[in-house]
């Protein structure tokens, strides 16, 4: 197993791209399954492993104790993995095909309501350099759907201004092209020519959005500023840096967004990560069909 394992490393290192924390983290799932073979006193091959196998081993996890997010990620490499020796002609079936993410207690994202979206948007209505500047980073977050790290490293390069579009490099170094909408492009167009060249204090610098003293902004810097507008919009709910991210793909397939789209601008890799906004609107549309079918 190990042999094998170490070839599908290399695999995501060389033709996919991923970036060494992904690679690790992967490498740990699946040497923890490894291992949990061999306790079972067998050397197993790949094509020797069952569908049981892999239920057996998911259960174990979580009776150790491993949390819900480590799970399922451990069951995202190892579908992976099974894939990658199908393909290869190593096995002649994957045992992974009927386990589910949501089999194995998923943690659904954590996401504001539209109401609650607008709300907190509404609330940074500062017409000062700062308060553009934080108008247009929250708009374009909930508009593109980027991950926090994507939109603090943006260059004023990546945006297409005319079309309407970000040119994204996300994890492994993979470029992506999302669309930006019309009301963050308004607010983005406002920040340029009213915020950022104040707050550039005569620095040069290609960083689309600046903190102090015309610096970059940092994460934490970043993080600040949510948290003020989250308090002043009245949400009580727990906001994570990724509740941007998750409500923009739920928000999305609630209006009938195709999945595979939504994969594209979200940057995954495997579709079955973007398929655990599935279940977020699965249960939208089941809330819906209470409220207004009469035998609800």
């Amino acid at each position: 197993m190990y042999g094998y394992i170490d070839q599908y490393l290399r695999y995501l290192a060389v033709e996919r791209g991923l970036s060494l924390n992904t690679l690790e983290a992967y490498s740990r799932d699946l040497r923890r399954f490894s291992s949990w073979l061999d306790n079972k006193g067998s050397a197993f091959s790949p094509v020797e492993i069952q569908p049981d196998h892999l239920t057996a081993f998911i259960s174990n996890l979580r009776e150790t104790g491993l949390t819900a997010r480590s799970v399922n990620r451990t069951v995202a490499a190892l579908r992976g993995f099974f894939k990658y020796l199908l393909r290869d002609k190593t096995i002649p079936s994957t045992p992974m095909a009927n386990i589910e993410l949501a089999k194995v207690w998923m943690t659904l994202p954590d996401t504001l309501s539209r109401e609650e979206m607008e709300r907190l948007l509404n609330g940074a209505n500062d017409d000062s350099p700062s308060g553009l500047r934080d108008r247009s980073m929250l708009e374009l977050l909930y508009a593109t759907g980027l991950r926090v790290s994507e939109l603090l490293s943006l260059k004023i390069n990546d945006v297409n201004w005319h079309v309407g579009y970000l040119v994204v490099i996300g994890k492994g170094s993979k470029e992506r092209l999302v669309p930006i909408g019309r009301p963050a492009l308004v607010w983005l167009n406002r920040y340029i020519d009213r915020g950022r060249q104040q707050l550039l204090g005569g620095k040069s610098t290609q960083h689309l959005f600046l903190g102090r003293a015309g610096n970059p902004m940092s994460r934490q810097a970043f993080w600040k500023i949510v948290k003020k507008y989250v308090k002043r919009a009245g949400i009580m709910k727990a906001i994570y840096p990724h509740t941007f991210r998750h409500s923009f793909a739920t928000h999305l397939l609630e209006g009938g967004a195709d999945l595979r789209a939504v994969q594209a601008m979200l940057g995954h890799a495997d579709i079955a990560t973007t398929q655990v906004y599935t279940h977020v609107t699965r249960g939208h549309l089941k809330a819906v069909h209470r409220k207004h079918h009469p035998r609800g």
